[in-house]
């Protein structure tokens, strides 16, 4: 089994309610084991082009185990996106459900379909902070990530007091 991180986050319809189903899809994943769950955390959108004009981001991540290689699991993340409504229009567009394939244990890659570790993920609070709460030393497998939460500003970054369990 090897360990990977999924970021989730959603901006339109219920928030929290989607960050849910896309956990449990992922629970029922074939040899895929959900292992953790962040809290949920509050933010603008990204660009900030859009901060004004979008609703606020509710972000998660979830630690998972799985046997399936990186490329299915981004394939399965796709298709999770899709069955729950995401239409790929722009980039940045507002979404009910986004996965990101942050980490997965032992593969680093640079193609065209994948990225290992994401390329944006220490660029990123809304990412950083849930991901600290699965990894409170600040390392993730092959990513040390610490210095870079430590340097960045996560005042935009709200936490939210409901938290998604797997009994919910």
């Amino acid at each position: 089994m090897s360990e990977a991180v999924i970021a989730l986050g959603s901006n339109l319809g219920d928030r929290d309610t989607n960050l849910l189903q896309a956990v449990q899809i992922l629970s029922r994943l074939n040899r895929t084991k959900v292992i953790g769950l962040s809290s949920i955390f509050e933010s603008p959108a990204e660009n900030p082009k859009f901060a004004a004009s979008q609703d606020l981001y509710h972000n998660m991540c979830v630690k998972i185990e799985t046997e399936i290689s990186p490329m299915a699991l981004l394939g399965a993340c796709l298709g999770i996106e899709a069955a729950m409504g995401r239409v790929r229009t722009t980039r940045n567009a507002s979404r009910p459900i986004d996965l990101d394939l942050l980490i997965y244990e032992g593969v680093k890659s640079e193609s065209f379909e994948l990225t290992l570790p994401h390329p944006r993920l220490l660029e990123r609070p809304f990412v950083l902070l849930p991901l600290k709460e699965l990894y409170p030393a600040g390392r993730a497998p092959g990513v040390f990530f610490e210095p870079y939460l430590k340097d960045m500003d996560t005042s935009s970054v709200r936490k939210i007091e409901k938290k998604i369990t797997m009994e919910a």
